[in-house]
């Protein structure tokens, strides 16, 4: 399997829009951030984590062709709202795309996205609504879907699929949901800053349930402009690197 990066940034992005902080205005290509999501590749299927709002220029800068598939976390603008630019590959597929999800953000889909679900010829986003009850196959491969949450009023869904896992957007994972990370080859988990948030992860709680979970190897995103690229990379342990825009791992 491969994944690629497409965005690792808040819902700001980074840079954020007038700030003149060293991160914001770095040469580091590694340093801008889009909004998160991510493609995951296997056996000649793409599947797309979440449609981030800045998807259009994720899949130019990728050279994405195709989409068989979408995994949505939930349904918080910088992880839903670039999913009219799924029409492209309606056109290119002459198909819809399966998207998978959970009941509540099936709804909220369905409301945000009303037009798309409605009897016309226009041109819009034609996704198969699949909701998720556990775990199920995907092109081959099991995947296990975990309640993550976010804030009070919004859950989050986490995925696993073989050795590997996803995890955005977390502030706390529950018991059952912590019984099924064990053995991970790779962890992808939020670190939004260095202070503590009220629906994230900071750096330090990140790095504590890496810790807990003991992957081989473990990838941040979902990071705002407190974190400077070469200089975060020599805070971390060995097994933990901060994901970037672009950046393509195989496992």
């Amino acid at each position: 399997m491969k994944l690629t990066f497409l965005g690792t940034g808040t819902a700001h992005g980074v840079p954020y829009i007038g700030c003149g902080c060293a991160v914001c205005t770095s040469s580091d290509k590694r340093n801008r951030r889009s909004r998160t999501s991510a493609l995951l590749e296997y056996d000649g299927k793409n599947v797309l984590i979440d449609t981030s709002p800045d998807l259009r220029t994720q899949v130019l800068e990728n050279d994405i062709k195709r989409i068989d598939a979408i995994l949505l976390t939930h349904t918080h603008a910088d992880h839903l709202h670039g999913l009219d630019d799924i029409r492209i590959f309606n056109l290119i597929q002459k198909s819809s795309v399966p998207l998978y999800a959970r009941k509540t953000h099936i709804r909220e889909i369905k409301e945000r996205f009303s037009y798309a679900f409605r009897k016309s010829q226009g041109l819009v986003p034609r996704v198969d609504l699949k909701e998720i009850r556990g775990e199920f196959d995907l092109f081959g491969k099991i995947v296990r879907s975990f309640k993550v949450t976010h804030t009070a009023n919004a859950d989050v869904t986490g995925y696993r699929i073989e050795n590997f896992a996803y995890i955005t957007d977390c502030k706390t994972l529950p018991k059952k949901s912590m019984e099924m990370l064990t053995g991970l080859e790779v962890l992808v988990i939020n670190a939004l800053r260095y202070e503590k948030h009220d629906g994230h992860f900071n750096l330090e709680e990140a790095l504590a349930l890496i810790d807990e979970l003991k992957p081989k190897r473990a990838y941040l995103t979902h990071m705002s402009h407190e974190f400077d690229y070469e200089k975060l990379c020599r805070e971390l342990p060995a097994n933990v690197r901060p994901a970037y825009d672009g950046l393509s791992i195989e496992f």
